[in-house]
C-alpha cells in the first residue's frame, strides 16, 4: 500500500503544505529513495492517460452499410439473383458498393481524442530523488514525489505546492481562466472552486513565470486531467438529428413499400398470374419504391458542403454534421481564446482626475482615446509609461509586420502600449540602467526596480495591485506638481479601481521616486503616477457574429472558467447578457441528478455561466439536448473536451485549440473566428433545404414508378415496366437531377428564419402530400401517353406490348428529368426567376441525363437489354408532350394554397 491513504490528501489545498508532506511520508528536502518510488510505483501505476476504444477503419467501413435503406437494397438485390435476374443484382449491389465507398472516404477520421491526451505526459520531469535533483519520464512520477518546475515547463502530475518564487501558470487549457495564475503556498478552503486553487498545480497546464516545488498527490487517471479523460471516454454523442430523421424517413418508405408490394401481389395473384411472374413484379415495385440514388446524393450534397466550408476555413469531420448545424438552436461557447482573443491588452488609463479608455493600435503606433484624450499632456502619463517599461522583465519587438513576445502576458502588453505611443522601450531602458529589483511576490503583490540614469541619480520604478501600491505612496501626480496623498484622495483611488474590477478589468498601480542615494528598500514614500485596466480584447468579429445568430433564432450561452465580473462585462459587451441579468457562478451549480425544475429553469434561461469546471460544461450540455435543443459547443482547452464530444455538433478552435479538443470536435475553424460558426450554420440550413428537395424529387419519382406498376398490374394492362428498366430510370434520373439540387444556393432570407426543430421530419404531412399529388401526375401522364399513342397511331394493330412498354418507358423518364424544375418552393417568384431555374448545375444535369437517355436508344448492346425500340417520330412527340404536360400540370398544382 502508499504510505497514505490518498482520500487524506483528496483536498490537498485544504490542507498545510507540511501535513501534506507527513501524509505522504516523503521528505520536502530529499524527495524519494529510488527504491521507495518504484515501489509506489508499481501500487499505483505509471502516471499516464488510459485510452479510451478506438474506432477501426474497418468499423468505419461497416458502419456505412448499416442503414435501412442499404438493407432494402440488398434484399432486392438477393431476390435479383435469386430469380436469376444478374444484372438487377449487379447493378443493385454496384449502387450499395459506391454509396459505402464515398462514406467511407469522407468519415476516415479515428477518434484520437486518448492519443492527444496521453500526448500531453511525454515529457519528462524534474524531482528529488536520493537527495538529488534528477530528471525522470513523466510516466514515472509517484505521489510523494516532490516536483520541481520553471517558468516554460509542462506540469506532469496534480501537486500541492510547498515552495515558490514567483510562480505563475498558465491554466487556460484547462479552466478557461485567461490571465496567468499567480501561485503561493496557503491553504485554502475545501470547497473552492478548481480556477482559485492558487496552491495547486495541476497535470497539463505550463508554467509561465518563476519557479517552485511541489509535492505529487496524484497521478494518471487519478488527476483532473484524467478525470477529463474518463467523462471524454463516457460522454457519448447521440445519432445527429439528420441521421434520426433518415432511419424515420426510411422507416416510414420501408412500410409503404411492403404495403403495395402486399397489395400488387395479392391483386396479381386474384387475376390469375403466375406466383413467378407476381414475384419478379414484386421485386421491380422494391426496386422503384428505393430511391437507390438518396444515399449517394445525400452522401455528395453533404461532401460538397464539407468541401464548400473548408474553403472558409472551416473543417467538417464528419458528414451529417454539415446538416446538424443547419438546426443548431443553442451555441454554447467558451469566452478565453474563442470570444477573445487570448492577449492581455491595456484598455483603461487614469492620470490625476483623467480617465479614459484606449485602443492600442500596433500596426500605425498609436493609442485611440475614447473619452480623454488630454492624458498625453500629463506629465503622469510620461511617468506611466516609464515605469511600465523599466519595472518589466517581458520583452517586445514588431518589426516587418510580425510580433516577437516573450513572458509575462500583462507585462508584454504594457511593452506594446509604450511601443503604440511612440516610444522605445530600448531607449527608456538604456538611460536608466537596472540596479536592483525587488520581485512581485503573491504575498506583497507588488514588483519594484532602481534605475541609475545617466545624470548618476536613482529612479524607483513600481507596479503592483492598486491597494497594496497606494498603501506605500505618500503622494500623487497632479499636473506638474506632487502633491501629498490624503486618505480621501486615496479613498477615491481605490473605489475608482474597484468599480473598473467589477466591470471586468484587471487594475495595477504605477508609482515612481527620484533619489540621489541608492536604497535596499524601494517601496517607501512613493508617488502616485496612476492606475491601467487590462483587458482580454474580444475579437473584432464577434459582435456582428453574435447578432446574425440572434436574427437565426440562435441562442447564445457563455460558458467560461473566468472571473464572473469579467464574463458579465464581456457578456454586456456582446449583448448576451443585460446589467440586471444574473450569472450563475459554479460554486452554485448542483451535479445533474440533483437538479430541480426550478434548477433546470435558471440554467436555460441564463446566458453567462462563470467558474465552471469540465463536469458543469457537461451537464449544461445534457440539459439542452433534454429540452430537445440541438447543441453546439465551441471550446480550445481540454476543459473544453467532454462537453465538445457529448454536444451534437462540437466545434474547436483550429489555431488556439488543444488537440486534444480537435480530435473530440466534430468541427474546426482553422482561423479561430467565431463569424465562420454563422457560415457554417447558414451552409448547414442551406443543405437541409436541398437535402429536402432532393427527397421530394427522388420520391415523387419514385412513387411514380410504384403508381405506374401497381396500376398496370392491378388492372391487367397490356404492358409493364421491367426491374432493369427500372433501375436504370433510376440511376439515370435521380443522381443528376438531385446532386444538381443539392448544391443550389441558399435564399436570402435563410438567416432570418428560426431553426427547425431537431423534431421535424425531413418529409411531413404536407410534403407527403405533395409527393403524392406530383407522382399521381406524373403516372397518369405517363399511362396517357402510352393510351393516346395506341388510340392515334396504331388503334388498327392489336396491343403492341414492346411499344407500350418503350412509350411507358422514355415517357416516364423525361417527365422525371423535367420534374426537377418543379423543385422550387419559394413564393410568389417567377418559375424563369426560380433558384432551380437559375441553376446551371440543373441544367447541365437535365442535358446529361437526356444525352444518358438517348444513349440507350442509340447504342444497341444497351437498347436489347433494355428490350427498347421506338417506330416512329410521332411516338416521339407524344413521349415529349407528355412529358411536358406533366411539367404544366404540377405547376398549377402549387399554384394552390395547400401545395408547398
Amino acid at each position: 500500500m502508499l504510505p497514505s491513504n490518498l482520500e487524506d490528501v483528496k483536498t490537498a489545498w485544504a490542507i498545510d503544505h507540511l501535513d501534506v508532506i507527513e501524509k505522504l511520508r516523503t521528505d520536502s528536502e530529499g524527495g524519494l529513495s529510488s527504491a521507495e518510488s518504484a515501489r509506489r510505483l508499481n501500487i499505483a501505476g505509471p502516471n499516464k492517460i488510459e485510452s479510451g476504444k478506438k474506432i477501426s477503419p474497418l468499423v468505419i467501413l461497416i458502419n456505412q452499410f448499416v442503414s435501412p435503406f442499404v438493407l432494402l437494397l440488398a434484399i432486392a438485390a438477393g431476390l435479383s439473383f435469386f430469380f436469376k435476374e444478374w444484372l438487377d443484382g449487379i447493378a443493385i449491389i454496384v449502387v450499395i458498393v459506391i454509396n459505402a465507398v464515398v462514406g467511407f472516404l469522407m468519415e476516415f477520421q479515428a477518434e484520437r481524442s486518448m492519443d492527444a491526451l496521453r500526448k500531453l505526459t511525454t515529457v519528462p520531469a524534474r524531482v528529488m530523488r536520493n537527495g538529488k535533483l534528477v530528471e525522470v519520464p513523466s510516466e514515472d512520477l509517484v505521489p510523494g514525489d516532490i516536483l520541481f518546475v520553471e517558468g516554460g515547463d509542462m506540469i506532469t502530475a496534480d501537486a500541492r505546492l510547498i515552495k515558490t518564487s514567483q510562480l505563475q501558470t498558465d491554466e487556460s487549457a484547462l479552466t478557461g481562466e485567461s490571465l496567468p495564475v499567480e501561485k503561493n503556498i496557503t491553504s485554502l478552503p475545501s470547497d473552492i472552486q478548481l480556477a482559485e486553487r492558487t496552491n495547486m498545480l495541476y497535470k497539463g497546464t505550463f508554467v509561465a513565470k518563476g519557479n517552485g516545488y511541489a509535492v505529487v498527490v496524484n497521478t494518471g487517471m487519478s488527476t483532473e486531467l484524467g478525470s477529463i479523460a474518463k467523462m471524454v471516454q463516457q460522454a457519448k454523442q447521440a445519432a445527429t438529428p439528420l441521421e434520426k430523421k433518415i432511419q424515420s424517413f426510411s422507416k416510414k418508405l420501408i412500410w409503404i413499400t411492403v404495403a403495395l408490394v402486399i397489395i400488387v401481389f395479392i391483386a396479381g395473384v386474384l387475376n390469375g398470374h403466375e406466383l413467378v411472374a407476381m414475384l419478379e413484379t414484386s421485386i421491380a415495385l422494391a426496386v422503384a419504391a428505393i430511391p437507390e440514388g438518396l444515399p449517394i446524393v445525400a452522401t455528395l450534397a453533404l461532401a460538397f458542403g464539407m468541401l464548400r466550408m473548408a474553403r472558409h476555413h472551416v473543417i467538417v469531420k464528419k458528414l451529417s454534421s454539415v446538416e446538424t448545424l443547419g438546426g443548431t438552436n443553442v451555441i454554447c461557447t467558451d469566452k478565453t481564446g474563442t470570444l477573445t482573443q487570448n492577449k492581455i491588452q491595456t484598455s483603461f488609463i487614469q492620470v490625476n482626475s483623467s480617465a479614459s479608455r484606449i485602443d492600442v493600435d500596433i500596426p500605425n503606433i498609436s493609442i485611440r482615446w475614447h473619452d480623454d484624450e488630454s492624458i498625453t499632456g500629463h506629465e503622469a502619463f510620461e511617468h506611466l509609461l516609464r515605469v511600465a517599461a523599466l519595472c518589466n522583465t517581458a520583452s517586445y519587438q514588431y518589426e516587418n509586420n510580425i510580433e516577437k513576445e516573450s513572458g509575462d502576458p500583462l507585462e508584454v502588453g504594457l511593452l506594446k502600449m509604450v511601443y503604440a505611443s511612440g516610444k522605445s522601450v530600448e531607449e527608456y531602458r538604456h538611460q536608466f540602467t537596472k540596479a536592483d529589483e525587488i520581485p512581485f511576490s503573491s504575498e506583497t503583490k507588488v514588483m519594484a526596480t532602481l534605475h541609475l540614469n545617466s545624470d548618476q541619480n536613482y529612479y524607483i520604478a513600481a507596479k503592483g495591485a492598486v491597494e497594496e501600491l497606494l498603501a506605500h505612496c505618500t503622494s500623487v501626480l497632479e499636473g506638474n506638481d506632487i502633491i501629498p496623498f490624503t486618505e480621501e484622495k486615496k479613498k477615491q483611488w481605490l473605489m475608482s479601481a474597484e468599480n473598473r474590477a467589477q466591470s471586468g478589468l484587471r487594475m495595477l498601480a504605477f508609482a515612481f521616486r527620484n533619489t540621489n542615494e541608492k536604497e535596499k528598500d524601494l517601496l517607501h514614500h512613493l508617488t502616485l503616477a496612476g492606475v491601467i485596466g487590462f483587458i482580454d480584447p474580444l475579437r473584432p468579429e464577434i459582435s456582428a457574429a453574435i447578432e446574425e445568430c440572434k436574427s437565426a433564432g440562435i441562442k447564445v450561452v457563455m460558458i467560461t472558467g473566468d472571473h464572473p465580473a469579467t464574463a458579465k462585462n464581456i457578456a454586456q459587451q456582446l449583448g448576451l447578457a443585460n446589467q440586471d441579468d444574473e450569472v450563475i457562478h459554479g460554486r452554485s451549480m448542483k451535479p445533474y441528478k440533483d437538479l430541480s425544475e426550478e434548477d433546470k429553469n435558471e440554467w436555460l434561461k441564463a446566458s453567462v455561466f462563470a467558474r465552471v469546471n469540465p463536469g458543469q460544461k457537461l451537464d449544461l450540455v445534457t440539459l439542452f439536448q433534454e429540452k430537445k435543443m440541438v447543441v453546439g459547443m465551441t471550446g480550445d482547452g481540454v476543459n473544453d473536451a467532454p462537453a465538445l464530444k457529448k454536444a451534437d455538433i462540437g466545434i474547436a478552435m483550429g489555431l488556439r485549440g488543444t488537440q486534444v479538443a480537435q480530435e473530440v470536435a466534430d468541427m474546426i475553424l482553422k482561423d479561430d473566428a467565431f463569424s465562420s460558426i454563422v457560415l457554417a450554420i447558414k451552409q448547414g440550413r442551406t443543405i437541409f433545404d436541398n437535402i429536402r428537395k432532393f427527397v421530394i424529387f427522388l420520391l415523387s419519382c419514385n412513387l411514380s414508378e410504384l403508381l405506374i406498376i401497381a396500376t398496370a398490374s392491378i388492372m391487367n394492362l397490356h404492358f409493364q415496366l421491367f426491374p432493369l428498366q427500372i433501375l436504370f430510370i433510376n440511376l439515370v434520373t435521380d443522381v443528376l437531377p438531385a446532386l444538381a439540387l443539392g448544391v443550389t444556393k441558399s435564399a436570402p432570407h435563410i438567416m432570418q428564419r428560426r431553426p427547425y426543430s431537431s423534431n421535424i421530419a425531413i418529409i411531413d404531412k404536407k410534403r407527403w402530400t405533395a409527393i403524392f399529388v406530383y407522382s399521381a401526375i406524373i403516372s397518369i401522364t405517363t399511362i396517357s401517353a402510352v393510351l393516346s399513342s395506341h388510340e392515334w397511331l396504331h388503334s388498327a394493330e392489336r396491343w403492341n406490348s414492346e411499344l407500350c412498354n418503350n412509350i411507358l418507358f422514355y415517357t416516364l423518364i423525361f417527365s422525371q428529368i423535367l420534374h426537377v424544375f418543379n423543385m422550387s418552393f419559394e413564393k410568389g417568384v417567377s418559375f424563369f426567376k426560380t433558384e432551380i431555374f437559375r441553376n446551371k448545375y440543373v441544367w447541365i444535369a437535365v442535358a446529361a441525363c437526356i444525352l444518358l437517355t438517348m444513349f440507350s436508344y442509340w447504342i444497341i448492346p444497351v437498347r436489347k437489354v433494355l428490350v427498347v425500340t421506338m417506330y416512329s417520330w410521332l411516338d416521339w412527340a407524344i413521349v415529349i408532350t407528355a412529358s411536358f404536360i406533366s411539367l404544366i400540370l404540377i405547376q398549377l398544382s402549387k399554384k394552390m394554397n395547400w401545395m408547398i
